[in-house]
């Protein structure tokens, strides 16, 4: 073979989730789309706010070709680092400046810019939490570091202290986090960003080195019923956030979105050298123009959240009066609900029959879990309580016969 063996195995192996869906189309092909319940992929369902398309055609209209499509620096154009830097400021009470800022083409790209960066070792480590997204597997180990992973706190989705103390070493470079959080809904409390933030700084002084948080917000606006999502940079200095506008203003095909370096990060000049010269490394010329610029009439704009709320609701409500175990998520669109087997992969395999297609959480570190997306129409949450009742007494019956 003349190609990297790492990049075929990593072209080649298909996405369960993504097979997951094409499995869905196929069956709506069969048996019609009002008797398929695919709670497999998490695609915005809610349509960009209005003025998303409104400033795209007034870019457009007002401004020649050139400036619309032209490259803009690769830190990103300059109006658009000042106009994100601001919101911030007074949304959350923190004091960046554009030049914190290092816009990407979203999230994915954004995180691995971080480990690129800081990866100087092939002994270095980065740790992240269960449940947690399974290509930050990819991510790490393309920049050449190696990812830890600390189990589950089952009972509420945060933080499994004694065992990540117990897992940080000489060779940790970052912890990963993902708060409000795919695949299990969770919002990190502000105690735990807290206790977070103290056992690194303790850590790092005991290793004599700098632990970095690398904090992964594409789902930070949407949080339910008042609660309040931490701005982790407030907490510990050492902390790199990586956005995507994927979510917020429903663009998950367009790309966009930025890295933070704070000041207040260690060697921070040094530091955000270091992601310009990854995305240099990385091939990354600059994010997209058109949509730098829309961002500085945009930002802070969402779509319609309450759809979300909305829907997390229904099935929370519907699942649990059949019987489900469910853990009730606080923000992003995903809901955790505990397989009826302990093996959550053949568990997800007998729903199949009844058309539910939901996704199993194995793949993110929590198995006997299984993850339901719910950014999908409220019409199909209701539909779908008739097939997981089926699917229940299949269970129900199941245990009966084995007395």
């Amino acid at each position: 073979m003349i190609v990297s063996k790492k990049m075929y195995e990593l072209g080649s192996k298909r996405s369960a989730i993504r097979e997951l869906f094409e499995y869905g189309k196929q069956q709506v092909a069969k048996v019609g789309a009002e008797n398929v319940f695919d709670f497999s992929l998490g695609n915005p369902t809610v349509p960009s706010p209005a003025i998303v398309n409104e400033t795209l055609k007034e870019i457009m209209d007002n401004n020649d070709s050139i400036t619309v499509h032209g490259y803009t620096s690769a830190q990103g154009d300059v109006q658009t680092r000042k106009a994100i830097a601001d919101y911030l400021n007074n949304t959350y009470g923190t004091h960046f400046t554009e030049n914190n800022f290092y816009m990407t083409m979203g999230a994915a790209a954004s995180l691995s810019l971080c480990f690129k960066a800081l990866t100087t070792s092939e002994n270095d480590e980065f740790i992240t939490i269960a449940p947690y997204f399974p290509e930050y597997n990819v991510f790490v180990e393309s920049s050449g570091a190696k990812l830890v992973v600390v189990s589950a706190d089952t009972t509420n989705f945060q933080i499994n202290f004694d065992e990540l103390e117990q897992k940080i070493n000489k060779n940790t470079k970052g912890v990963i986090i993902n708060s409000p959080n795919n695949p299990s809904g969770a919002v990190y409390s502000k105690s735990t960003i807290e206790k977070l933030a103290s056992l690194l700084e303790r850590k790092s002084k005991e290793y004599n080195t700098q632990i970095f948080i690398i904090s992964d917000e594409p789902y930070r606006e949407i949080a339910y019923d008042g609660i309040e999502v931490p701005y982790v940079t407030k907490y510990y200095n050492n902390t790199l956030v990586c956005y995507s506008y994927s979510k917020s203003l429903s663009l998950p095909g367009e790309r966009i979105g930025f890295v933070i370096v704070p000041d207040e990060a260690y060697e921070s000049k040094e530091l955000y050298a270091a992601i310009c010269g990854a995305g240099r490394a990385l091939g990354y010329v600059c994010a997209p123009s058109i949509f730098q610029k829309m961002l500085v009439k945009c930002v802070g704009q969402t779509g319609d959240i309450n759809i979300y709320k909305k829907n997390r609701d229904i099935l929370y409500n519907g699942l649990t009066e059949l019987g489900y175990e469910c853990f009730k998520p606080d923000g992003a669109f995903y809901m955790f609900v505990k397989a009826l087997e302990d093996d959550a992969d053949a568990f997800c395999e007998k729903a199949k029959e009844e058309n539910i297609l939901i996704v199993s959480a194995t793949g993110f570190g929590c198995p006997g879990f299984v993850r339901i997306a719910y950014c999908v129409d409220e019409d199909m949450i209701e539909r779908s309580f008739a097939a997981f009742k089926r699917l229940k007494e299949k269970y129900n019956l199941k245990k009966y016969i084995c007395r």
